[in-house]
């Protein structure tokens, strides 16, 4: 949920000199129940923004399902914190924005979408036929779409061999530039460099400094982010925010969550 006057854009484009956190949580992994107190501990830590999605075959009921629960759990800590005078209602008016593995995975109750065009794709699917699909049922339930270039680099994982990507290499720094230069004369306003869910390593920091220098794109990185010393890493390099999902889903319980977590945004703020 967002703060009244707040569109998600506007949201997520404020603050630009510090690097904020996303807590990424695949509705495939957990049921909403969980989902939700997962969303609850993060935000508790300091994630600024939760994504649903990831996975590719996840039906859009437990997408929805998911989201619902998330906008639940937020609404009553939202309400709690109005009857306590030294509580912050806005500590929980945190944006839930969907992270779709394609056009089936789509919900009303999302506050806005990652509306992505996998720019390195050598599939029309992921370049303009999933956005096709998916653009007559957002604008009919009203989510708000954030125009997103996504660059899949290596290894990739998954994503890349679905995604169908020439993937990035850490020495491909003059075409990273050059797809940043050119989500901007697209009109995007987000750019996503993504490793891939569960990298054994994160996107390279000098990967990260060029698509930085395209200043007028609000800049995620994630993927491969697991200790603090590495979201460090891609924070000193430029990242606006950076994206973790793999670390909640390991997490051994809503503590051990908790800790790795707070390691992980703390070093965002140090």
């Amino acid at each position: 949920m967002l703060r009244d006057e707040d569109s998600t854009l506007s949201y997520i484009s404020s603050k630009k000199n510090t690097t904020r956190h996303i807590t990424l949580i695949d509705p495939a992994k957990q049921d909403p129940e969980t989902a939700a107190n997962r969303a609850i501990v993060a935000i508790e830590c300091g994630s600024e923004m939760i994504f649903v999605g990831g996975s590719t075959d996840t039906p859009d009921e437990i997408v929805h399902d998911t989201c619902v629960a998330i906008q639940e759990a937020l609404e009553l800590r939202v309400f709690a914190s109005s009857q306590d005078p030294s509580a912050d209602e806005d500590t929980w008016k945190i944006p839930v924005v969907l992270f779709p593995g394609g056009a089936h995975a789509l919900s009303p109750a999302a506050d806005a979408i990652t509306f992505m065009m996998l720019m390195n794709s050598t599939s029309r699917k992921f370049l303009v036929g999933e956005q096709l699909r998916g653009a007559p049922y957002l604008s009919k339930f009203g989510v708000e779409a954030l125009p997103t270039g996504y660059l899949v680099c290596a290894p990739g994982g998954r994503v890349g061999e679905v995604g169908e990507a020439k993937l990035i290499e850490s020495t491909d720094v003059d075409l990273v530039h050059s797809y940043a230069l050119t989500a901007s004369m697209y009109g995007f306003k987000v750019l996503y460099l993504e490793a891939g869910s569960g990298a054994d390593k994160q996107v390279d920091p000098s990967l990260i400094q060029s698509a930085a220098n395209c200043s007028d794109l609000i800049l995620l990185v994630g993927g491969g982010i697991r200790t603090p010393e590495q979201a460090s890493i891609a924070a000193n390099a430029g990242a606006n925010w950076i994206v973790t999902g793999t670390l909640t889903e390991d997490a051994d319980n809503l503590d051990d969550l908790r800790n790795k977590l707070s390691g992980v945004i703390n070093a965002l703020n140090s």
